[in-house]
């Protein structure tokens, strides 16, 4: 390192340089993620469900999770997501509209022993999945 009277451009610059080998300072500046997030950045996210998964818990659990694919209205991304609860998927069929959001994984990836899901259903058709399940609300006829 130089170091002296007139070497501050140059520290400076070797700083400015150097940053980029960190990842999380180089994922941030060029906005890798909102690039490849198919939510785009925002929190939540509208889509209507296409077809209703199983997907098996990863080892040592077994046990068939419930999912469904959802395509986003935003950019038509397709995407899978958790229905949490007992019996919640029955709250949902298919054509319903859906609201998403992140399922709380480390980094935005997926959580516990659901392998690649990273979202969850929040609302049916515009109320609270939660509610549904604990039946407190009655899922509209449309």
């Amino acid at each position: 390192m130089p170091n002296g009277l007139y070497t501050a451009r140059k520290l400076r610059n070797d700083r400015q340089k150097l940053r980029w080998s960190d990842r999380y300072y180089k994922r941030r500046v060029l906005r890798l993620k909102e690039k490849s997030d198919p939510l785009e950045g925002s929190p939540q996210a509208r889509g209507i469900v296409i077809e209703k998964v199983g997907i098996e818990a990863k080892q040592p659990n077994s046990a068939i999770r419930k999912c469904v694919k959802v395509q986003l209205i935003k950019n038509g991304r397709v995407v899978t997501a958790f229905a949490p609860g007992n019996g919640a998927i029955n709250f949902i069929d298919e054509h319903d509209e859906v609201v998403i959001e992140g399922i709380g994984g480390r980094l935005g990836r997926s959580k516990g022993d659901i392998p690649g899901v990273r979202y969850k259903v929040i609302k049916v058709n515009g109320i609270s999945l939660q509610e549904l399940v604990r039946g407190r609300k009655e899922k509209p006829v449309r």
